[in-house]
């Protein structure tokens, strides 16, 4: 285990240390502790700066979204779907590269306005195209919500293996087939999936515009 060399403790790096050994820990095993051990430093140092492993996950979460956020504010300008898609592709990109790192994202509170930049840039594509503001507020929940559940069910998958399934549900024919389709192929699935979300958005929260 190589250990951080001692220098002044802040927020940020205490994150940053946390989010690299999270990628070999995981969530269950991401402890203040553990933290404090590879900052060379007691646990109680940590005490001054998280006062329980909540307040460190909101740190780690606005962590990943500062290096998100100029991918994310940026993207396509050749309509509002491409660019809420492309946004979504993004999160879940910058989601993968931490083990659960959907599961750290997830319900935290962000510590500063680091989200405040992208989401304006999104919802000002939204209400340009003809949304009205609690409409594009809804659709960019939506969007972002279905991307966050589906990398947490992605990274807590695992590898089934489709033949025991298949075999256990036999008497349940579509139920057996449906194993190939949620199991395999997480990338196109998720393409799939948010190609129906942008399309149901168009149908259901965009006004129609006069002829």
């Amino acid at each position: 285990m190589v250990k951080v060399p001692t220098t002044r403790l802040d927020r940020t790096r205490v994150a940053r240390v946390a989010l690299d050994l999270l990628n070999e820990t995981g969530l269950d095993g991401l402890t203040l502790r553990a933290i404090a051990q590879r900052l060379d430093v007691k646990a109680p140092a940590l005490y001054w700066h998280f006062k329980d492993k909540q307040a460190l996950l909101d740190e780690m979460a606005t962590e990943m979204l500062r290096r998100m956020t100029a991918d994310l504010e940026g993207g396509p300008d050749d309509g509002w779907e491409a660019a809420l898609t492309s946004a979504m592709r993004t999160l879940r990109g910058h989601l993968l590269r931490y083990r659960d790192g959907a599961k750290v994202y997830s319900g935290t509170h962000f510590t500063d306005t680091s989200y405040a930049a992208p989401m304006e840039a999104q919802l000002h594509r939204l209400t340009r195209a003809g949304f009205t503001p609690s409409a594009a507020a809804r659709a960019w929940l939506t969007a972002y919500s279905y991307t966050i559940g589906y990398v947490i069910e992605e990274q807590a998958g695992g590898d089934y293996d489709l033949a025991a399934r298949a075999e256990r549900l036999k008497d349940h024919p579509l139920a057996a087939a449906a194993g190939e389709e949620l199991f395999r192929g997480r990338e196109t699935g998720f393409e799939a999936g948010l190609t129906a979300v942008v399309t149901g958005i168009s149908t259901t929260l965009r006004p129609s515009r006069p002829n």
